[in-house]
Order: C-alpha cells, then structure tokens, then sequence
C-alpha cells in the first residue's frame, strides 16, 4: 500500500515543509497584497477617470466580495478534483487580471478585472489548506498554518506602501503591471515543484460520512463559521475605530493613537508565530489556549477604552493585547482542521474562512454609528464583548466535533 501523504512527506525532513510553506506562502502574500494594492491608486484613478469615490471604493468591494462568494464552491471542487490544478490556475488569474489593470481605459475595466482577480483569490483559502494538511507532516502542522496567516498579513501590510512608491516613480499604470507581472514566477515555481505538493488524504469508498451540505449546515461547522465572523469583527472594529475613540475618550493625539494601531498590527502578525510554535510543542487541549488568549485580548482592549493611562502605555497595551489575537488564529485554524471529515477540507475551509471578510464588512457601520449618537465609550467595550462571545461558538463547536469523531469511523491508512 502508498505511503500516506504525511508520512511522505516526514520522512523528507525539514527541508522539505519548509519548501512547501514557501511556495504556499508566497502565493498567499500576494493574494493578500492583491487585495490591498488598489486603494492607494484611488487618487489616480479619481483624476484619470473622473470616477467618484463611491466608484473606487465598488473595486475594492467587488474584488472582495467575489472572493467570498466563490470560497465555498471553489472548496468542493478542491475537494473533488485536487487542490493543485486550482492553485496555480487561480494565482496566474489573480496576477494577470491585476496586471492587466495597466491598460485599464475606464473604471469600469477596473471593475472587470477587479472581478476576475477575486476569481481567482477565492482559490487561494480552500486549495492552500488542503495542500498544507496532505503534504507537511504532523509534527510541524502548526508552524506551517502560524507562516500562511503570517505571510498573507504580511502582504497586507507591504501592499499599501509598495504601490504607493512605485507609483509615484513609475505612474500608477506601470506599478501594477509590475506587481502583477510579479506573479508569474511564483506559478512557475509552483509548477515546476509540483511533485512535492500533496492533496489530503482521501476518504476510502466504504467510508460512510455527511454529505457537503450536510456537513456545512452541521452544528459544528455553523459554529466554526461563528467563531471565524466574531473574530473577524472584533479585528475589524478595532482596526477601524480605535484611533477615533482614543482621542475622543482621552484626547489622545492622532500620532500617539496611530501608533496603538501600529502596535496591534505588529502584535496580530507575530503573534501567528508564536501560536504557531505552541500548537506544534504542546499536547495539551488547544481549546483551553485559544480561551486564555482571546480572554486576555479582550482585557487589553478594555483597558484601552476604560482605562486612563500614560501615552507611552498605549501602544504596549495593544501590542499585548494583539500579540494574544495573533497567537489565537493558529490553534483556531488547527481545530478547524481537525473537525473536517477526511477529504473535505477544501470545502469546510472555503465556507469557513468565508467568514473572515464578512466579518470585516459587517463591524464598522454599527460601530459608527455609535460614535455618531455620541457614545465612543461603547466601542471598545462591544469588541471585547463580541471577542467573549466567539469564545462560546468555539466551544460548541469543539465539543461537537469531538462528539462526531467519536461515532465516525476514522479513515483507513
């Protein structure tokens, strides 16, 4: 009988995930700095195409939004078909259409592309998983989910500084016909080291198990959904609001402020790192270590808000404070992987993950309107409050699938 995948690939060393993890790592950063490398051109475009804001703003929207819509199905055909084909398809799509950008006539060229970009992103979550659970061996599980978050996070934040230079020396049109062109050697890299990426174990036919819709709608995954929505929320209002609400409590200067969102950040990055080191070194309940976390995160951003303190504190409180988020995602992302039935990861990460920028769209409209009815004192206090509560979806969502594993027969090596 075939070695199993992870098995393979332990008998290969280090070296070898760590070879995955860079070519993985690398498509998942530019699918994040994608994402981002539009806004800085909004001014560009507004003078060029004398498009309004509302019409830049659709780009972005579009690109996003296509992107979670199409994470769910793109899952089941990862899961059907194999994740490989998908991610290099997927990551040449995002690149061209992103490059193609240079030779926009009109905004709503922009849009086209900006579609077919998120086209392809939506392949990124759902086939980046399924690869990272059939090819890296159990061992090292952890460190290899704690570098994908770290690298897209990474992208994220190189994004807007990156295109913004390169515009201002070489025009808005030859900066993205760059960034996009950028994506062409790292398919080429993942073609040609094909080999050593493994799709996940597939289940054997006489393996009984739910249905994908079945399995979406379970309580466990509906629960998982939860948990990734709340803490995408909570990010979100803290990320859109926490400069605003330290200086109407305290007066905080916007300097001072920047920095606290600087030293969150910073802290939500590393601390993937850190979480992803732990899941790898403990044998404990992950559970128990996602709660201890998301507790104290919730602690440090309501001190933020309740608490007068030096400004010098401010930015070391919220590092704290996002170092434990950080640290979180990983163990999160772990468990995620352990409840999905064999073969199906595709398709559970796809509408899982799903959640992650519905999230981030739903939070800062609500919490708007709070500082507009004049209450910013609210704001950090419902963060944290939201943070609380996705600890009782992870909870109930952890207790089912340990539940279902325990009457569902495990697959056959």
């Amino acid at each position: 009988m075939p070695a199993h995948p992870v098995e393979t690939a332990a008998t290969s060393g280090g070296s070898h995930d760590v070879r995955i993890m860079t070519l993985i790592g690398t498509g998942h950063f530019l699918s994040h700095f994608y994402m981002l490398c539009l806004p800085p051109l909004f001014l560009f475009w507004r003078a060029e195409f004398e498009a309004s804001f509302a019409e830049l703003g659709l780009a972005v929207a579009l690109m996003s939004g296509t992107t979670a819509l199409l994470q769910t199905p793109v899952g089941f055909a990862v899961d059907r078909h194999g994740a490989r084909p998908f991610l290099v398809g997927g990551t040449l799509l995002m690149a061209l259409s992103i490059s193609a950008m240079a030779a926009a006539p009109g905004i709503w060229a922009i849009w086209a592309l900006a579609v077919l970009s998120g086209v392809g992103n939506s392949v990124i979550h759902p086939a980046d998983y399924a690869i990272l659970a059939g090819s890296i061996d159990k061992s090292r599980m952890g460190r290899a989910f704690a570098m994908h978050t770290f690298t897209g996070n990474l992208g994220f934040a190189l994004a807007p500084p990156v295109i913004a230079v390169l515009a201002a020396v070489m025009g808005w049109r030859a900066s993205l016909l760059v960034v996009g062109l950028l994506g062409v050697p790292v398919v080429a890299a993942i073609l040609v080291q094909s080999r050593i990426l493994r799709d996940q174990a597939k289940p054997k036919p006489s393996e009984t198990g739910p249905n994908g819709r079945e399995l979406l709608l379970s309580r466990p995954i509906l629960l998982f959904f939860g948990f990734f929505l709340l803490s995408s929320m909570a990010g979100s209002g803290i990320q859109a609001f926490v400069i605003t609400v330290l200086g109407k409590l305290w007066g905080t200067p916007v300097a001072v402020a920047s920095m606290v969102l600087t030293g969150y950040m910073v802290g939500a990055t590393g601390g993937t790192l850190v979480g992803g080191w732990v899941v790898d070194a403990t044998k404990r309940s992950l559970m128990g270590f996602v709660v201890v976390l998301t507790l104290f995160a919730a602690a440090m951003i309501l001190a933020l808000g309740l608490m007068p303190m030096p400004e010098l504190m401010l930015p070391v409180v919220a590092l704290l404070g996002g170092l434990a988020m950080g640290a979180s995602r990983t163990p999160r992302d772990i468990m995620l992987k352990d409840a999905s039935p064999p073969g199906q990861i595709g398709k559970v990460f796809g509408f899982v993950s799903s959640g992650l920028p519905l999230g981030s769209a739903i939070m800062p409209v609500p919490l708007g309107f709070l500082i507009d009815l004049g209450h910013p004192q609210l704001v950090l206090p419902v963060v944290a409050a939201i943070l609380v509560l996705s600890l009782f979806c992870a909870g109930l969502a952890q207790s089912g699938a340990r539940t279902r594993r325990r009457v569902t027969p495990a697959p056959a090596e």
